[in-house]
């Protein structure tokens, strides 16, 4: 098998996917890429829930300035026309379903669209943030997925979520290091699959069954 995509990889393929003039939330972790690897001549709005509606890329880090993070306390830029608001402002536009895209990361995601990404139980302190909005608010959910397995080797995209859940059927899209997968009425679909892997050994490491759409796409690792 080939090199599997890397988190830029991943972040470079979901902003592919965003459509011009969307609104889009990106949680906490590896869907901040996302706005590191907008493609030129696309424009879409990024949205934190810590108040801040025009959200660029990571400063240079000569320019960074310490009052300007994300929800994950990076530092990001501002782009022309951004707006800075109260954090109450920006749970109403996601509460208010003004969100198109919700792009987050999950511990597991279930063939009905269930997700779970808050709580992996145990001793470890939860760490749910605003995604519970999130999910319900926004009219599109998208999983990123650094490793299509969890470090025991247990798929994370399995039949039916065993951990404590963050909200039911809301997840329409899933991009892992392996595939992409959207999910409908019949389960997943796979549209997008790494270069070199074999539907069988993708069937393999996921804990739900698979479809796969006519013609579907070839996934190539080009970033590091």
């Amino acid at each position: 098998m080939t090199a599997r995509l890397s988190a830029a990889d991943i972040a470079r393929r979901v902003a592919q996917d965003v459509p011009d003039g969307a609104y889009v939330n990106l949680g906490i972790g590896m869907p901040m890429k996302v706005a590191d690897h907008i493609p030129p001549g696309r424009e879409f709005v990024l949205h934190s829930e810590n108040g801040l509606l025009g959200m660029g890329p990571a400063p240079a880090p000569d320019a960074v300035d310490p009052d300007l993070t994300n929800a994950g306390k990076q530092p990001v830029t501002i782009v022309p026309g951004g707006a800075y608001f109260h954090q109450a402002d920006s749970f109403a536009m996601i509460r208010g379903g003004h969100i198109d895209v919700s792009i987050l990361g999950a511990y597991q995601v279930a063939a009905n669209g269930d997700i779970a990404n808050w709580s992996l139980g145990g001793s470890k302190p939860p760490a749910v943030g605003g995604a519970m909005d999130l999910v319900a608010g926004a009219r599109r959910v998208w999983v990123m997925l650094s490793s299509h397995v969890a470090k025991d080797g247990a798929s994370k995209l399995v039949e039916r979520c065993s951990l404590p859940l963050t909200g039911l059927a809301c997840v329409d899209r899933i991009y892992s290091d392996l595939a992409v997968i959207e999910i409908d009425a019949d389960g997943f679909l796979v549209t997008d699959i790494l270069d070199g892997l074999g539907e069988n050994e993708l069937a393999a490491q996921t804990g739900a069954p698979l479809r796969f759409a006519p013609g579907c796409r070839r996934l190539r690792a080009e970033l590091t």
